[in-house]
């Protein structure tokens, strides 16, 4: 088994220090099953790629542990388990790169959280029951180019069809934290296989390696019930705790912070302008299919419902009860046919690729950005402008400059006014918000203006920033 992972960041020899392991040597580690070793193909400051190797040993793994292999006594000897990625690799990437994992770097700390381009190759990777199609539901949705090659069962008796190998080359920009950890979970999934017993403590494994991204994973389902060997209690225990975890209080609309901010924007009806200038600039694209990324508990969805223009809008968001909730505001199952096949909610995030999202022609995302963990922009940005790609995105996020207008506590220690939200990961200045997007436009294609959004201060500007995206 291979599994190699190169970068191109500059310097891009700290893939040694993210990995714990000097470019200069090769190093190995004993394992139940076998040896893994860990060496660098190449290591210059403009590319960097580290390999691991397992050395998988059936006959050792059979007499050290007899009865706890699959099959009868030939099955345990000759087998594909030396040779194709599945478990065995999972509890190598464990146990070699287990810092990386932890989110541990003792010499360089600040690199654990830093995105970057990342590939990693599997040289055989089975994907069986599902193949190739499989393949791309699983890492496609988490932000994944995913490339492949698939081999024969024997070159020399192509009668006999294709095998379930391929060799996988996955690129994207992002922590070397999150690309081991899904190539953990994932591949023993494509595997459907485990070479050790499953037990309760398999369900917290999992729930561990999949905070953050399994619980809005379009294939969850199918993920957590292969991860567990089909054992139905532990999978259903898994998916109620994945279930629980999806529905961040953040997103509740009755949440206490979130009403503390609406108290806040009420004094200016600031909540209304800002629906009145994303309808506004939604019909003045022209759009007939319309996306609302993080539709939250309907408002934006019940205005667009308005434009006769618009034919079909889809409402996304990550909370299931924000959801319900949209759907009661919408009064769904009242509504006339041709008016209820105009809309359509869907539970799902925006930080995994979504092909029901492409095809449409202006997107909304209303206060949803400042939600997200600044690593997690990058996903964000590739989900939205790069893979959905409509002509037109509106975009809108709060002021932080215009915070000193409200009755707020003293600013951070750079002397900044308190973000407005206790759930918001960061708030940008006019300036701040004005470079990004403005890298975002250049870098997928866009160009963007700016427009205020509630009454203007000369001083501090107004309290909500939108950017409006069209393709060039």
């Amino acid at each position: 088994m291979l599994l190699t992972i190169t970068t191109t960041r500059k310097p891009a020899t700290d893939l040694g220090f993210l990995l714990h392991k000097n470019p200069t040597r090769c190093q190995s580690f004993a394992l139940p099953f076998g040896k893994a070793y860990v060496f660098y193909p190449q290591a210059t400051d403009d590319t960097c790629t580290a390999a691991l190797l397992l050395d998988v040993d059936p006959i050792m793994m059979v007499k050290g542990k007899p009865g706890q292999m699959m099959g009868g006594p030939l099955d345990q000897y000759v087998n594909d388990r030396p040779y194709v990625a599945s478990s065995f690799l999972s509890v190598a990437i464990s146990r070699v790169y287990g810092a990386v994992l932890r989110g541990k770097c003792q010499e360089k700390p600040e690199l654990v959280e830093e995105a970057m381009p990342l590939e990693a190759k599997i040289a055989v990777l089975p994907c069986r029951r599902g193949g190739e199609v499989f393949l791309r539901k699983l890492f496609e949705p988490l932000g994944y180019t995913v490339e492949s090659e698939r081999h024969p069962l024997d070159e020399k008796f192509p009668e006999w069809g294709e095998s379930p190998y391929y060799t996988v080359k996955l690129s994207s920009v992002s922590t070397l934290k999150n690309l081991l950890t899904h190539l953990y979970v994932l591949i023993p999934v494509l595997d459907n296989s485990k070479h050790y017993y499953v037990s309760d403590d398999e369900v917290q494994k999992l729930l561990d390696k999949g905070e953050g991204w399994l619980g809005s994973h379009p294939e969850r389902e199918q993920i957590t019930r292969r991860y567990l060997k089909y054992q139905p209690s532990l999978a259903r225990r898994a998916l109620e705790r994945l279930a629980e975890e999806d529905e961040p209080a953040a997103s509740e609309p009755d949440d206490e912070r979130t009403a503390d901010e609406h108290a806040l924007e009420k004094k200016i009806s600031l909540n209304e302008a800002r629906l009145g200038a994303v309808v506004a600039a939604v019909k003045g694209s022209g759009a007939k299919r319309v996306l609302d990324l993080g539709c939250g508990d309907g408002k934006l969805l019940r205005e667009l419902m308005k434009v006769k223009e618009i034919e079909k809008i889809l409402g996304l968001d990550v909370s299931i009860r924000s959801l319900e909730i949209a759907h009661a505001r919408l009064h769904l199952e009242q509504l006339a046919p041709r008016l209820r096949e105009k809309i359509e909610l869907m539970h799902g995030s925006l930080l995994y690729r979504d092909r029901r999202l492409e095809g449409f022609d202006a997107a909304a995302v209303v206060e949803v950005v400042e939600h997200l963990d600044v690593p997690r922009l990058a996903a964000f940005e590739r989900v939205v402008f790069e893979f959905a790609r409509p002509r037109t995105v509106v975009l809108t996020t709060p002021n932080r400059e215009y915070n000193v207008m409200w009755d707020l506590d003293k600013g951070d220690a750079s002397g900044m006014p308190k973000l407005r939200h206790g759930d918001h990961r960061f708030e940008w200045t006019r300036e701040e918000f004005r470079n990004w997007a403005s890298t975002i436009a250049e870098r997928f294609g866009y160009k963007v203006r700016f427009l205020p959004v509630g009454p203007e201060d000369p001083k501090v500007g107004p309290p909500t920033q939108m950017g409006i995206f069209g393709q060039t």
